[in-house]
């Protein structure tokens, strides 16, 4: 296939770029600005210069596709009125693709969070939450899902709060930079809350796979560590930057502060049974041993 992919030169994006050229596909890379489309070029893909914020860009990058897997997101969590512009611009992007593509039977790739459910791991089975700070992510997933019925084959990949690579990305990575910052490698409450994580080497065959099988209105849980403790992810982070590890106020991490302190384990059994992911790269606290002091 020709896909466009949105956000192709990102920790999760890159790697899902060279999963496609690594099995044939080709792939149209949202580039917006002249050293994104270098990064497109260099790892093997066609850049497409534009911007999230700009339709008539992202309707064109679908139309000369043969699928699409959207993964751009502006990740500026400095405060609640930057998540809103971030969620807001997202939805009109996943808007404005989806409706490109219906009545083609092409598919669709959209990209979530794994739910919280109080008591138990979520599964695929749950629905996306559509509350709280990125409460409209799910309700943008939602509706691209409900595409289905109108010709797209539009599927949803949910990732888990920490996507990983050499010690980088997600929300432990967003608990490396704190520590950093403020001297302290800080978990909010008792720190006994869990996170699931994935490789982002791992997940990009996910996304491979849910584009290539998938089935329309389907979604897939990019889960490998079903939830490690955040206290547990802050001693590791503590040890390698040679840090005090000690709990702080939720109100520590911003807008973010109450999906910090949620617990939050998730499952993915039925995505490893259904479409044979199967991840093999290191889990998180493995992976976190890659942090630099």
């Amino acid at each position: 296939m020709h896909v466009f992919v949105t956000g192709g030169t990102g920790l999760i994006g890159s790697a899902v770029v060279a999963e496609l050229l690594g099995h044939g596909h080709t792939v149209l890379s949202l580039a917006r600005s002249e050293a994104s489309a270098q990064v497109a070029e260099a790892a093997g893909a066609e850049p497409l210069r534009g911007a999230l914020a700009d339709p008539d860009i992202l309707r064109a990058g679908a139309a000369q596709a043969d699928g699409v897997i959207h993964l751009a997101f502006a990740n500026d969590f400095s405060s609640a009125e930057a998540v809103a512009k971030a969620v807001a611009e997202e939805s009109a992007a996943i808007a404005a693709i989806g409706e490109e593509l219906i009545g083609s039977d092409r598919p669709f790739v959209t990209v979530s969070g794994t739910p919280w459910v109080p008591g138990r791991a979520s599964t695929e089975a749950d629905p996306p939450p559509t509350d709280g700070p990125v409460g409209g992510r799910g309700l943008a997933v939602t509706a691209a899902l409900g595409l289905a019925s109108r010709g797209v084959r539009s599927t949803a990949v949910r990732l888990p709060r920490t996507v990983h690579n050499q010690g980088t990305g997600g929300f432990a990575g967003l608990l490396t930079d704190i520590a950093r910052r403020s001297g302290v490698s800080g978990y909010p409450g008792d720190g006994a809350q869990r996170w699931p994580a994935v490789h982002a080497l791992d997940a990009a065959v996910l996304f491979r796979l849910a584009l290539e099988r998938a089935p329309a209105g389907s979604s897939w849980h990019a889960v490998a560590d079903e939830g490690d403790q955040v206290r547990d992810i802050a001693a590791v982070i503590g040890r390698r930057l040679g840090l005090p590890v000690e709990s702080v106020p939720a109100e520590t991490y911003g807008p973010l502060g109450p999906i910090f302190a949620a617990d939050q384990p998730s499952s993915g059994a039925h995505t490893r049974q259904a479409l044979g992911w199967e991840p093999k790269h290191p889990r998180l606290l493995e992976d976190l041993e890659n942090i630099q002091p």
